[in-house]
């Protein structure tokens, strides 16, 4: 195979930005605190970085790596997890000094515990970083206490608590002469106090047959952190302790991940990226790989000596097709095969990222299978010029098969082919040749994956996934692809996750964090309180029990569940579940029709709670539709509109989900003003209880869902009169001081029979009080002003009157005799001069003030 132009890289990358991809959201969520999902915490004030997590075979005790200390937990208890014990292990002040003298932190100096593993049945073999100069040592798992002084453990545990690596220890059984044990001997050689076989007292050698660990590690064997090594520790003389040969680069700045045994290749698989020198480009390119190593290598007798002799490797390609490759490995859990399965059918899940800033954010599931990794081994190899450091593929004679068992005593010829042929010329393809799971909303960090048998005794497998944001995700692959059930938010402030592990036994995820643990159920049944809602979230661990109607674990029940994981099918996987209320609306919930008073031109929003996050909201009103120029449906599922005679009425929330309907509210919109404000609707509903309904459902809680049903046609409008009576036993809530009949269970199947405008909407017609009142008042405004006008015209006038004229005879003064008209002169004459009249002419006479002609006597 010809190395990738970077014409034809340019083709892939255009393709990728042309496909696209699915969005995965999960049915559920479960924030921080809510009682939906049941978590259980561990922290203390001097517990952080739980790098390391080690769980015992029976799932009882939890062993914690943390940060100068090794911690013992009882996981046995279901709502605590209680610190059994403790083991200080921190450098002293001399070791701390030293590590700043070196240019580190101080944040960086103290001993975080990186290696974790169980060395027998007794003892736990422990690797800390220890200010920068790694040490190692035994642990009894009962008391939590050192066997022996911690020695030094370069090769073992890398330097920098930043680094990661990989480490895991294999039982290997051997056959050997044994000597009486003398005074003063290495434990660990015989495993004395360590329970490895006993040897005989007389002091006669014998042949026999021993298992004791050993440990393999991928770590740095440098304080710089440039030399990347893959080795075996802990022969103690019976075996040699192996390491890679690097003198031609077979690791190329690693990044460990995880290793795994596979007893029957008797092969460690070890999981890692690094840069890729076979291909030629300009920036690095990230790879990544997947090598191996055989446990009963020794190394050869003169080439590759104390060296492996069956180290191979192989490009992990995580790509669909014509798209742009996930080089970046981030996590890996191993898979066992199937009862009866062969070891060939083993899967290997890995979690990737993408180097190429177009894939940023992306996160990618591929799944590998064990017979696909062994025929690449099994295959060509590229061949590496010592010359140009150039990576090519030629055919060439085999000498030997690189990556093959039992090499160690071939020939130096074979021993210098494998050394220089150690790369694989073909890539691991996924299975299908197809990603198993993407995702562009969620940055994965952490992974790990169970194989589950339903109710149908098929096998489904079952991915937990932790975001980088703290959520923790459960995801079923199907056929049409993965489905996320649930997420549970494990802490709300990111930060960094250090391992996860897996309970199968107990049902159980740990997360360790820089400030505890966290235990998380893998399973939630009762959360999932009717048939529907349990088929719905096609989680294998959960379906409903038709007997004791509940939703119960898969495997811990004896009869027939209802349950349906590939399509959700409700109508098929509940038809023998008859819905009753309490099934419809959950535990003392029923869906009582909440009364929205408003006032004419207020905008009103009604809020409707969803089923799930997959599921779609409809809003639908009795023989009426909902036009789009005056409703308004929000993104959140809420609906919108101005209150007016026309949208004053009832309205239904239909919430649709996989084919299943069901209602989430019921609200009756009426006028504040209204007289028969007091006269509630009435809804009729076969059980007599009482309870109290609240306003809203909350999405995370046991309130999430509610019922299917349709409308009632018996609606009573007012006390006493009703148009259909449907039973005299009615049950009655209390919603907002106002009583509220419910409706009953066979009026839910009948079809609507509202009319909006009549009685029922307790509303004869608009009202127009306040448009009354403000023309009543300018009304009256009007009328005063005009009344103040007219009085201040009629004052003017009379003002005007009353002012000094000169008097014109008329033809009754004409009539006067000549003495009368001298008197009238003079008088007027008079009245001039004192500034004021003292009587008024009017029609010609001049009267005086007391009404009598004047200087006529009275």
């Amino acid at each position: 195979m010809e190395n990738p132009s970077l014409l034809s890289l340019a083709v892939a990358l255009l393709a990728f930005l042309s496909s696209s991809s699915t969005k995965l959201t999960p049915r559920v969520s479960f924030p921080t605190g809510i009682p939906g999902r049941h978590l259980t915490r561990f922290s203390g004030h001097d517990v952080s970085n739980t790098t390391t997590l080690l769980l015992s075979d029976s799932g009882d005790m939890l062993y914690v790596g943390s940060r100068n200390a090794v911690l013992a937990l009882d996981v046995s208890h279901k709502d605590a997890i209680i610190l059994r014990s403790k083991l200080d292990w921190s450098p002293s002040e001399k070791d701390i000094e030293q590590c700043s003298m070196k240019g580190k932190k101080m944040a960086d100096c103290p001993n975080f515990i990186r290696v974790l593993q169980f060395f027998n049945t007794t003892h736990i073999y422990a690797c800390g970083t220890f200010a920068f100069s790694p040490r190692c040592t035994y642990i009894n798992s009962e008391t939590l206490t050192m066997s022996l002084k911690a020695d030094e453990g370069r090769g073992r545990c890398p330097y920098d608590p930043y680094q990661r690596n990989t480490a895991i220890i294999v039982e290997h059984v051997f056959g050997l002469w044994e000597e009486a044990g003398e005074p003063g001997e290495n434990p660990r050689r015989h495993g004395e106090n360590m329970q490895t076989p006993h040897r005989k007292a007389t002091g006669r050698k014998r042949w026999g047959s021993s298992c004791y660990g050993e440990l393999y590690t991928g770590t740095v064997a440098d304080y710089r952190g440039n030399r990347p090594v893959i080795s075996r520790h802990l022969g103690e003389g019976r075996r040699l302790d192996l390491k890679l040969d690097d003198t031609l680069g077979w690791l190329e700045d690693p990044t460990f991940i995880s290793s795994s045994f596979i007893p029957d290749e008797e092969k460690i698989y070890l999981f890692f990226s690094e840069v890729g020198r076979e291909y030629d480009f300009i920036d690095k390119f990230i790879v990544s790989r997947v090598s191996q190593i055989c446990v009963s290598d020794v190394g050869g007798q003169r080439t590759l000596q104390r060296r492996w002799t069956t180290f191979a490797k192989a490009q992990l390609l995580c790509q669909a097709d014509s798209e742009l490759p996930y080089n970046v490995i981030q996590d890996i859990d191993t898979l066992p095969p199937a009862e009866g399965a062969p070891a060939d059918d083993t899967l290997f899940y890995g979690l990737f990222t993408s180097q190429w800033s177009v894939n940023s954010g992306r996160s990618a599931v591929c799944s590998f299978r064990l017979t696909d990794i062994k025929s690449v081994f099994s295959g060509n190899y590229k061949v590496l010029n010592r010359d140009t450091l150039q990576w090519s593929t030629r055919v060439q004679e085999k000498v030997a098969n690189p990556g093959e068992c039992g090499l160690h005593n071939a020939s130096d010829n074979a021993l210098r082919f494998v050394k220089e042929n150690f790369l694989a010329d073909e890539s691991v393809r996924p299975v299908g040749r197809r990603l198993t799971m993407l995702s562009s909303e969620h940055d994965y960090s952490h992974l790990t994956v169970q194989r589950v048998q339903a109710a149908n005794s098929r096998d489904y497998t079952v991915l937990f996934l932790l975001t980088e944001s703290g959520y923790l995700h459960k995801a079923v692959l199907l056929q049409s692809g993965a489905h996320i059930i649930e997420e549970v938010q494990v802490f709300e402030q990111p930060q960094p996750v250090k391992s996860l592990k897996l309970s199968i036994p107990k049902g159980m995820i740990y997360v360790g964090t820089s400030e505890g643990v966290v235990r998380v159920p893998t399973a939630n049944c009762s959360f999932y309180w009717t048939c529907p809602q349990c088929v719905l979230a096609r989680d294998p661990f959960c379906g409903w029990d038709p007997v004791s109607r509940a939703c119960v674990g898969a495997s811990n029940s004896r009869t027939s569940l209802c349950q349906d994981i590939d399509r959700g099918n409700v109508k098929e996987a509940c038809k023998t579940v008859s819905i009753t209320h309490r099934d419809r609306f959950g535990p003392n919930k029923l869906p009582a029709g909440e009364l929205v008073s408003v006032s004419l031109n207020e905008v009103v929003r009604l809020q409707c709670p969803a089923a799930s996050q997959l599921s779609q909201q409809l809003w639908e009103r009795p023989n009426s539709r909902l036009p789009s120029d005056l409703y308004l449906h929000l993104e959140d599922g809420s609906l919108s509109f101005v209150a007016s005679p026309a949208t004053l009425g009832h309205y239904l929330c239909l919430s649709t989900e996989n084919g299943y309907q069901q209602t989430m509210a019921i609200f009756h919109v009426k006028q504040k003003s209204t007289p028969l404000t007091q006269i509630p609707n009435i809804y009729t509903w076969p059980e007599a209880h009482r309870i109290a309904t609240t306003k809203s459902v909350a999405r995370t809680g046991p309130e999430l869902h509610t019922s299917v049903g349709t409308w009632p046609k018996t609606i009573e409008t007012r006390q006493g009169e009703t148009e259909e009576t449907l039973s005299s036993s009615q049950v009655t809530t209390r919603l907002r001081s106002r009583n509220v009949t419910l409706l009953r269970e066979e009026s839910w199947q009948r079809e609507p029979d509202f009319r909006d405008g009549e009685p029922l909407l307790l509303a004869q017609g608009p009202c127009y009080l306040k448009e009354l009142v403000v023309v009543s008042v300018l009304l009256v405004l009007c009328l005063s002003l005009l009344i103040t006008m007219l009085l201040y015209g009629s004052r003017q006038r009379c003002h005007s009157q009353t002012a000094p004229q000169p008097v014109t005879p008329t033809r009754e003064c004409d009539r006067r005799t000549p003495v009368e008209q001298e008197a009238l002169k003079g008088n007027s004459f008079l009245s001039k001069h004192s500034g004021h009249a003292s009587g008024l002419v009017c029609n010609g006479v001049l009267s005086g003030s007391n009404g009598h002609l004047p200087n006529t006597p009275i």
